[in-house]
């Protein structure tokens, strides 16, 4: 599949914005911290990705309740759906000028009920002519995301037979209705039952 920016501008992919808040304190803490040491953009990008994998636990997972959304708040609370992981991992790699976006799968269940939304990351790096995509969703039994730009390791893969979807589209900032489920829900129970089941 071959991955289209949605903007054609590449600063767009660079930018702070609600939820992208690159520019936040904590998250440029963070990014310093994750930076140290790291003498190339792919080493950077991949240590920012095990984090935001390894050390921010999927709320699912945890059974945390709460509802984050902003990178800064994700990075705070250290709980986060595969959408605020995604806003987290972009705004670390934008903190240091690596150029990223969000994009999307569409999934079910085994037995093509229940679709949903789930998010990823896309990212590309300095001299780098094409984009990628790493999912820091967090693994788990039977999930092993890895950080690859030569070939995807995501969480999941895309399967037609369930009428499962890999978007194309690279968003520079989260489309207006996941960030509206994610603003709107009281905890996660709630966020659930709002998320969309396609873009």
């Amino acid at each position: 599949m071959e991955l289209t920016q949605q903007s054609p501008d590449i600063g767009a992919y660079l930018a702070a914005d609600e939820a992208i808040d690159h520019e936040h304190p904590r998250v440029v803490e963070v990014a310093t911290r994750l930076a140290y040491g790291a003498d190339t953009a792919y080493v950077y990008a991949r240590a920012a990705f095990e984090f935001v994998r390894d050390a921010i636990p999927h709320s699912a997972d945890s059974g945390d309740p709460r509802v984050t959304w902003r990178a800064s708040e994700v990075l705070a609370a250290r709980t986060g759906i595969c959408h605020a992981k995604s806003i987290t991992l972009v705004a670390l790699l934008r903190a240091r000028s690596i150029p990223a976006g969000l994009c999307y799968q569409r999934l079910a269940d085994d037995d093509g009920t229940n679709p949903m939304v789930h998010g990823l990351v896309a990212l590309r790096l300095p001299g780098s002519g094409r984009w990628a995509r790493v999912d820091p969703r967090g693994n788990k039994p039977g999930i092993d995301a890895r950080f690859s730009l030569e070939e995807e390791r995501l969480a999941w893969v895309a399967r037609e037979e369930f009428d499962e979807v890999d978007y194309p589209a690279i968003h520079a900032a989260p489309p207006e209705v996941i960030l509206h489920a994610l603003r709107g829900a009281r905890d996660r129970s709630e966020l659930w039952r709002n998320l969309p089941e396609r873009l």
